[in-house]
């Protein structure tokens, strides 16, 4: 398993970045647009180690009111991730401890689960996803992750 990324939701991408990256230092490493999900997704990780990173999650305004979604009360948190080695397996075991699998693995990519203080941690395949496969592929999403 291996550390990847702390996510948080924010309402200002310019003004988180000014603080992160600007004012802290952390260096952007790399970002994406979604268009079609309405956000836009930007990791920074400290000068010379970009193994640990902080991933800025910026939700669009919604476009009909062009009001931007509120974070209060923790919501602004989001995950904590790990790539595993076969998310499969990994799923396996958690489910034999008693975790339940909020997200399953149906992509062969990526799974969701909650710790026993409900920290949403992301489990993503490591390198390509595996082929899908059951139960995996008909299991339903339970509750919030």
């Amino acid at each position: 398993m291996k550390y990847l990324h702390t996510m948080v939701r924010v309402n200002d991408l310019e003004a988180s970045l000014k603080f992160y990256r600007d004012a802290l230092g952390l260096e952007e490493v790399r970002r994406s647009e979604h268009s079609q999900g309405r956000f836009t997704l930007v990791y920074l990780a400290a000068p010379n180690d970009h193994e640990a990173q902080i991933e800025l999650t910026y939700n669009w305004p919604d476009e009909k009111t062009g009001q931007a979604e509120s974070y209060g009360g923790g919501r602004n948190f989001g995950h904590v991730a790990f790539a595993v080695e076969n998310i499969y397996a990994t799923c396996e075991r958690l489910q034999r401890h008693g975790v339940t699998i909020l997200r399953p693995p149906r992509d062969g990519r990526m799974a969701f689960v909650r710790s026993p203080d409900q920290i949403s941690i992301e489990l993503l395949q490591s390198g390509t996803a595996l082929p899908p496969a059951e139960p995996w592929i008909s299991m339903q999403n339970t509750g919030s992750w």
